[in-house]
């Protein structure tokens, strides 16, 4: 027979802390499954989100590209140079981005570098699911380049936790 008050005496801090150890793991891996499709699916609607915006500047490049005396959706020639202000404001009017993480900030905005704003590179730390473009203007000259970027989930620098992608005209 199993003598329990000479267990319970023999239990000192050692063994403790391998049990509240253990007890600790246990419950980090239960929560960590439980929450994981949630995570997920929060990361999915950002990159749907990345991706709406993106394509959406593409097809005004390959549209502008064949017509260059056209205009815009947001009103610019499409010979000119773009002002971002402008974009990013027709987007945010016209489309309709979800941010899971319920950030109180518009969900598209202009940042003088949308990859440190991205990835939260040298200790600067970026809100989840906000889409950062090039503040500069998107100009006309063949082979310029506009930055677009957003963090999917924390860590923001971690490989697969950002999107980036540049357009160019």
């Amino acid at each position: 027979m199993i003598n329990i008050k000479r267990k319970l005496k023999d239990f000192g801090p050692l063994e403790f802390l391998v049990l509240s150890s253990i007890t600790y793991v246990v419950i980090m891996l239960l929560w960590t499954a439980t929450t994981r499709s949630a995570v997920v699916e929060k990361a999915n609607d950002i990159k749907s989100n990345h991706k709406m915006v993106v394509d959406f500047i593409n097809d005004e490049v390959n549209k502008c590209s064949s017509d260059n005396n056209g205009v815009t959706s947001w009103g610019e020639n499409c010979g000119s140079s773009w002002n971002s202000s402008k974009i990013v404001e027709f987007i945010i009017e016209n489309f309709k981005l979800n941010n899971p993480y319920k950030v109180e900030k518009p969900l598209i905005q202009t940042s003088q570098d949308p990859r440190i704003q991205a990835e939260g590179k040298a200790g600067q730390s970026t809100d989840k699911g906000i889409i950062f473009v090039s503040e500069s203007n998107f100009e006309s000259e063949a082979g310029s380049e506009w930055v677009i970027g957003t963090c999917v989930k924390s860590p923001c620098v971690a490989a697969g936790n950002n999107e980036l992608v540049s357009a160019y005209r």
